[in-house]
């Protein structure tokens, strides 16, 4: 009888007790695949959340919007004067305008993206803390806002580089898949960088310096051809394998006729670009992943 009264949970530690009723830790991270489900259910919220804050982050300027075209095309001018003037790279490269712009444009998409999304987690403790919902979303929102900028940077582009002189060719089409591949990328990176920086809240302060000088490893201002005539045989070949400088030369190639290849090989640099977007979309989407748990916490 006493057996029969007894209580069943007794006996159990603390872990069987809570499988035992179906309760589970507060935050668990859950498994890859049903992680993957919960962003794909929140791809609306990405997308609204993206759109609000590119509107919010003209909001308080007169001219609005048209500042995401103004602000690379201001950086343009000023990197002509120097480079294209003063230094005379321009004397080297043929339309060099255009050649300057596609290359700003290009980094730039990366550069910000990298940028903001040092601040994803550690920016938006406020919103982590209060709702439920996929952290990754945060990162993602920064790639597609960037992305939507992109696109209207594009458009410009594309207007400077027939006004400086360019046909209009069946070989732009491959700047389609070379942006999709760069946005992968991307969203890989601001991963990564979304999840050190909640940790080292610092990184935001350091980041600038390391993307200035990716930007001069990248062949942004000059042209790629200095690279092969001032580094040795090995240095020259680890460059060309430098994500930032292949999707600006498959961006170079696709609108500019006279452009060449550090490698004068098109398909390697198809390639690269490949093997970058998976290496750092994948790679990137499942370390933040992993770090799910510990976001807004402490």
């Amino acid at each position: 009888m006493a057996n029969l009264l007894a209580d069943p949970d007794s006996g159990l530690t603390p872990a069987q007790l809570a499988a035992r009723h179906g309760l589970r830790v507060a935050g668990e991270r859950p498994s890859i695949g049903a992680y993957s489900g919960q962003l794909w259910r929140y791809r609306h919220f990405i997308s609204a959340y993206a759109h609000a804050k590119l509107t919010a982050s003209f909001s308080n300027a007169r001219l609005g919007q048209l500042w995401q075209v103004l602000t690379p095309l201001t950086n343009a001018a000023v990197y002509f004067l120097i480079f294209g003037l003063v230094l005379e790279q321009s004397r080297n490269i043929p339309n060099f305008i255009a050649y300057l712009t596609t290359g700003l444009f290009i980094f730039n998409f990366t550069q910000v993206s990298v940028q903001q999304g040092t601040q994803a987690i550690s920016g938006n403790l406020g919103l982590i803390r209060a709702l439920h919902f996929p952290r990754a979303c945060l990162p993602l929102a920064i790639t597609a806002t960037q992305f939507q900028q992109l696109l209207g940077s594009i458009v410009v582009l594309l207007a400077i580089v027939v006004a400086t002189g360019e046909p209009i060719t069946l070989m732009w089409l491959m700047l389609v898949p070379a942006v999709l591949l760069q946005t992968v990328f991307n969203a890989g990176l601001t991963m990564v960088v979304a999840r050190l920086g909640a940790k080292a809240t610092d990184l935001k302060q350091v980041m600038p310096f390391v993307l200035r000088a990716w930007m001069y490893g990248s062949g942004v201002l000059y042209s790629v051809n200095l690279f092969a005539e001032n580094l040795p045989g090995w240095a020259t070949a680890v460059v060309q394998f430098n994500p930032m400088l292949v999707y600006i030369e498959l961006a170079r190639i696709s609108l500019l006729e006279n452009t060449h290849l550090l490698n004068d090989s098109l398909p390697l640099t198809w390639l690269i670009a490949l093997g970058w977007a998976a290496l750092a979309g994948l790679g990137g989407y499942l370390y933040f992943w992993r770090g799910e748990q510990e976001y807004g916490r402490g």
